[in-house]
């Protein structure tokens, strides 16, 4: 009889540890090499050498292709250079890899208010204050960025493309 009572708490402290296991959202260990390597692309990037941060975020890419830091400094190396949309796509991509990275969600939605998709970029103010599930830092930071609104360089395009177009 104590033999079945050991072997059943066994089975319940086994059955109770690996549903935590399942509920717990667990980020992929990176490359340490990949990780010297963004430390390399971070520090050239505020160095503003944008160009060689990017070669040296590639690289970590390369060894580590889970690597969400390199993702995200791709991405601030491209908006450096003035190519949003770029960065855009590489903030997206590190959302594939860990879809609660609030750095990813709140550069991503300013990123997005600097092309004027500031629908999209409510959107990620809307996850981030999910995520934090309080007024948080990268909320507020992201909320004032929308209410600036995109640069006007930016809205006098959108102006443009909306514009109907004269028939002769």
């Amino acid at each position: 009889m104590r033999s079945r009572l050991l072997l059943l708490g066994i089975a319940a402290a086994l059955g109770t540890a690996s549903g935590v296991a399942y509920c717990k959202t667990v980020k992929p260990d990176v490359a340490p090499k990949s990780m010297q390597l963004t430390r390399a692309g971070e520090a050239l990037l505020e160095g503003n050498k944008a160009q060689a941060a990017i070669d040296s975020f590639e690289t970590a890419l390369a060894v580590d292709p889970r690597n969400v830091r390199a993702y995200v400094g791709l991405a601030r190396a491209h908006d450096t250079i003035g190519l949003p949309g770029r960065a855009v796509k590489f903030y997206r991509e590190a959302l594939s890899i860990d879809p609660n990275d609030l750095t990813a969600l709140e550069e991503q939605g300013r990123a997005l208010v600097e092309r004027g998709a500031t629908g999209r970029a409510k959107e990620n103010l809307e996850r981030i204050r999910t995520i934090c599930a309080a007024e948080c830092d990268y909320a507020k930071r992201l909320a004032a960025a929308i209410a600036k609104g995109p640069p006007p360089v930016v809205t006098a395009a959108n102006k443009l493309t909306a514009a109907p177009k004269a028939t002769n």
